[in-house]
């Protein structure tokens, strides 16, 4: 099954396919054709969220609306968010795309050549999310262990609505995005039942120091490392020469697991792991080899996110994004420029005896 206008398959795209695929499709794709392994799956493009909307669209004003909106008037912000939310959910899909999604879906599932459905994970990816300049992360939605079809298409329309979120209607509106210029992909790949996950940073989050790369983990999904309910294992690894200069072993005591009828369980850590490092030096040297690989693929320092698969122990990547805190204030310039340096530079000199 090929990639079509609806569909694209990670094998077929690139972060340059950003403006049909969303930030989250493009670096998937991009780490699978630089030969990083990533959970298999595809992506709805944009093209399938444009013709769903159209439809909505024609019933009544969906994009005008949000334009039309005060982001200081919480109430209309969030009336307005509710009902298009609901409206976005309800709707039915384009028989075009419910067949392309129904196909690729099968085909997910037929690879992985189980008799039991595959639990899947469904993932927002804004046209807007994860560019160096401007990034959604964190805004739009993401379903972890979905367990069927229906569930799945579900969930798409859900991430669609994310998009009309308080928190993401109010971040365009400060920001003045036009909405025609915003859409809406959703990833939709094979879910990883993580032993331990978490994020890297291949430069130091807190002093911006390249020449090292950061690692939080705890057990079982990641959701708890990037959700913040747990307090992670740390550990800061030279980039080059592979030294840990820094373990911080924290007492983790509750993990996230899959639930045996869809989406995810919080349950209490073993007595014996709490303490206990989610990694092993040998998988932290993987990560480290693996974080090098994904910087120099880019051409600059990111924020990882990663997962050790239970039964094979292979350590997959789940997303990758351009660091954006230290890359921001380096290109911050350091003073404004004089509007005649001349004078600028005759005022310093010539207020001196």
């Amino acid at each position: 099954m090929k990639s079509t206008e609806i569909v694209g398959w990670f094998a077929d795209i690139g972060l340059q396919d950003r403006p049909q695929v969303g930030g989250k499709g493009g670096s998937l794709g991009e780490l699978e054709r630089a030969g990083i392994p990533v959970p298999p799956g595809f992506v709805v493009k944009t093209a399938a969220f444009e013709r769903f909307m159209e439809a909505l669209e024609r019933e009544a004003p969906v994009r005008a609306r949000i334009e039309s909106l005060d982001p200081d008037d919480l109430a209309a912000v969030s009336a307005c968010s509710s009902e298009l939310r609901a409206r976005v959910e309800a709707a039915a899909l384009p028989k075009d795309v419910l067949e392309e999604i129904t196909a690729a879906y099968a085909r997910l599932q037929g690879e992985a050549g189980s008799a039991a459905p595959t639990a899947v994970a469904v993932r927002s990816s804004a046209t807007t999310e994860d560019a160096i300049d401007a990034s959604f992360a964190g805004l739009q939605d993401t379903y972890l262990w979905v367990t069927d079809l229906e569930q799945t298409l579900a969930r798409v329309r859900s991430c669609w609505g994310s998009l009309y979120s308080v928190e993401s209607v109010t971040y365009r509106r400060r920001k003045g995005l036009p909405e025609a210029g915003v859409a809406m992909a959703v990833v939709i790949q094979r879910m990883v039942n993580a032993r331990t996950a978490g994020v890297m940073f291949t430069r130091s989050p807190t002093t911006g120091d390249r020449s090292v790369i950061t690692i939080e983990g705890a057990w079982g999904l990641g959701s708890a490392v990037v959700g913040g309910e747990v307090t992670p294992d740390r550990w800061v690894i030279g980039k080059i020469t592979g030294e840990i200069p820094v373990r911080e072993i924290s007492e983790k005591h509750i993990q996230h697991v899959p639930a045996a009828a869809g989406g995810i369980d919080s349950v209490p850590v073993a007595d014996d792991l709490r303490r206990a490092p989610c990694l092993s030096d040998e998988e932290l040297q993987a990560l480290r080899a693996v974080g090098r690989k994904v910087e120099k693929h880019y051409g600059r320092p990111q924020d990882i996110e990663w997962a050790v698969e239970r039964d094979s122990n292979r350590i997959l990547l789940l997303q990758s994004r351009p660091e954006t805190v230290w890359s921001a204030k380096e290109a911050a310039p350091v003073a404004r420029a004089a509007a005649d340096p001349v004078a600028h530079v005759m005022s310093i000199f010539g207020g001196r005896r």
